[in-house]
């Protein structure tokens, strides 16, 4: 399947593609709001609520604006590194600061919307996150980079 067959099979399947795919794809998130979909040998995510969905592509919409200086954006759209650090990295700063007391790291985030919904609960909405302190965990978020055996 060449790529323009496998958009146009995407765009006829996927209604909702969810923002934090990279994430998801990566295995360092979960979201009970996701589905997974397959087209030949490739993996997509779909998120099943248009309000979640909603929600989430304007965190991730506002997560990137906030980060374009850390992650050194100068183009759009963002490189495959910089989308997993502002989504990966975002994502891991949020639960850390929801869960302040909590000293060790995190490795994982089990419910994106569960995350993204208790985050608007404790700060009021969006624009009130602590991005200032998120975009220090997109910054210092480190990319696993596949490597290749010889």
């Amino acid at each position: 399947m060449d790529e323009r067959e496998f958009q146009q099979v995407r765009e006829h399947l996927s209604q909702r593609p969810c923002p934090y795919q990279k994430a998801i794809l990566s295995g360092l998130c979960r979201c009970r709001k996701c589905q997974r979909l397959n087209i030949a040998e490739r993996e997509m995510v779909d998120c099943i609520s248009p309000i979640a969905h909603g929600c989430c592509v304007k965190v991730l919409e506002q997560l990137s604006q906030k980060a374009r200086f850390a992650i050194k954006q100068v183009r759009s759209p963002l490189s495959h590194i910089q989308a997993m650090k502002v989504q990966c990295g975002g994502l891991i700063g949020l639960q850390s600061l929801l869960i302040s007391g909590n000293t060790c790291e995190i490795k994982s985030i089990k419910n994106i919307d569960a995350l993204v919904t208790q985050a608007l609960e404790v700060f009021g909405n969006m624009e009130n996150f602590p991005y200032q302190e998120i975009v220090r965990f997109i910054s210092h978020y480190q990319v696993r980079v596949k490597r290749v055996h010889h």
